[in-house]
């Protein structure tokens, strides 16, 4: 794990391994209580929190949510870890929703708001007052005072203070969350609402305190890795710009951990590619005012909860990951199938595939790694099978499947690309509006995160430094397809 990641980053990445240890050590139910007391023995004067006794109990949660349980229907905490690892070991299948919430974490953060700070100089000119239009700054005591209950959070006042006194204090969750799923509950804490989530994770990602979790299918993954049973990891393209040491390396890698075969995702895109470049000639021809792409599972999941007059102009093709696991059965039909990715929204789609058995993150892998000691850079190469095209290794880039779909359609059809990278509630009202015209495109590539699946939940590597990285491994290889600079909406 690179040192700059934060705190969060690193506390998680060490319940991971020390939960990966325990249970390669053959003791996980019985040592699995152990492991807060060990990470926050009595002498620890680092507590994260205001104590070690709410540090331990936090990771007591998060070691629920590792085996894959839902924190809100798991309140009793007089049951021992021990008993909930002795009926994960039994319930191997993954189960909706995926994200769930640590309230014992959560900071019960104020709501967004507009503050007048210290720098307020009482200007005569009062900019801040004349810019809004529901009267709900005043001036009092020498500087201005927004009224809560009249303030609309428009902005308009942060926008012309020439002293840039007035500040936006934003809830990380919720403004990370682009369909406002995430919200709080009575006792001020976060709760997701499940009937509007995408499982997309952004608030997950955005929380500085760790208060919302994936339920993770790790455990899954390694009695199937444990067991005499043939498994498969599906490596998505963004794998590129995870771990040093190259493609070949990593491969020998994930051999390391346990897994008998290894396919590029990409190779599952190339199939999504043709498809989709054939559904999108024939919707054109049909009359149709546009396609969007299918390949994000957030965006679909968005579309089908909080749009779902969209759905008609959503490709049915499907996604790379489905594909990969089609090709991985017909080489053997008795695989297990494991996607790794940088995507926790994968794991709703996993549920709802029959070909995919499980789903981990790039940083459930990373713990895994770092439990078995394995420096991906001191690995030798995996010799290369079959590549994928270049086009195929580029869908991890916002960008990427467009481009991917423009090429394969060639001169079939005149392809004009528009992206949306980062998916939010103005860009799913903007394309709503495009069902009544004036689309500045025919193909809409939508991307849940920003940047594209490199800017995933599930990565350890900064999206921009992650995305060089997959574009330069992707442009090395043949049948690349170099992204153009397409019209973009976030």
């Amino acid at each position: 794990m690179p040192a700059k990641h934060n705190h969060i980053a690193l506390l998680r990445l060490e319940v991971l391994t020390r939960f990966a240890k325990a249970f390669w050590a053959g003791d996980l139910p019985n040592s699995i209580d152990d492991i807060p007391f060990a990470m926050r023995p009595r002498d620890y004067s680092g507590s994260n929190r205001c104590c070690l006794y709410k540090d331990r109990a936090i990771l007591r949660e998060r070691l629920l949510a590792l085996m894959g349980f839902r924190l809100e229907d798991n309140t009793d905490e007089r049951i021992p870890l021990k008993d909930f690892a002795i009926r994960a070991l039994e319930e191997q299948k993954p189960t909706w929703p995926i994200l769930t919430v640590c309230d014992v974490a959560c900071h019960g953060c104020g709501r967004t708001r507009y503050f007048v700070s210290d720098a307020c100089q009482s200007c005569v000119a009062r900019t801040c007052a004349t810019a809004c239009r529901f009267g709900a700054i005043s001036i009092a005591n020498g500087r201005s005072f927004i009224d809560p209950e009249k303030c609309r959070n428009c902005g308009m006042c942060h926008d012309h203070c020439p002293y840039q006194a007035i500040v936006h204090i934003d809830v990380p969750c919720e403004s990370a969350c682009p369909v406002q799923a995430i919200h709080k509950g009575e006792h001020g804490r976060a709760t997701i609402d499940i009937d509007k989530c995408t499982s997309c994770g952004r608030c997950m990602r955005a929380c500085p305190f760790g208060a919302v979790l994936e339920r993770s299918e790790v455990l899954e993954v390694l009695l199937a890795l444990a067991s005499q049973e043939h498994v498969t990891a599906l490596i998505a393209p963004a794998i590129a710009g995870q771990f040093k040491g190259g493609l070949p390396r990593i491969i020998t890698a994930l051999k390391m951990l346990g897994f008998d075969e290894v396919i590029e995702v990409a190779a599952g895109a190339d199939v999504t590619s043709e498809r989709e470049a054939a559904e999108f000639v024939e919707r054109m021809e049909r009359g149709e005012k546009f396609m969007t792409t299918s390949c994000c599972p957030a965006y679909v999941e968005a579309v089908k909860r909080h749009a779902p007059d969209l759905l008609p102009y959503v490709s049915t093709t499907g996604t790379p990951m489905h594909y990969a696991a089609e090709i991985a059965l017909k080489r053997n039909p008795k695989t297990i199938t494991v996607f790794i990715g940088p995507c926790v929204a994968k794991r709703t789609e996993g549920v709802h595939d029959e070909l995919v058995e499980f789903v981990l993150t790039f940083a459930e892998v990373w713990a895994l790694f770092n439990a078995k000691e394995i420096n991906v850079e001191s690995c030798e190469e995996a010799p290369m099978e079959k590549q994928p095209t270049g086009a195929g290794r580029g869908y991890a880039i916002s960008g990427g499947v467009a481009a991917a779909v423009k090429k394969m359609v060639g001169d079939k059809y005149t392809v004009q690309p528009f992206c949306v990278n980062g998916l939010s509630k103005k860009a799913l009202k903007q394309m709503q509006g495009f069902i009544k015209g004036n689309c500045p495109g025919n193909l809409i590539e939508v991307m849940t995160c920003v940047g594209g699946c490199v800017g995933g939940a599930g990565v350890v590597e900064d999206a921009a430094a992650a995305a060089r990285l997959v574009d330069r491994f992707a442009q090395s290889t043949p049948g690349s397809a170099p992204r153009e600079v397409a019209p973009v909406i976030r």
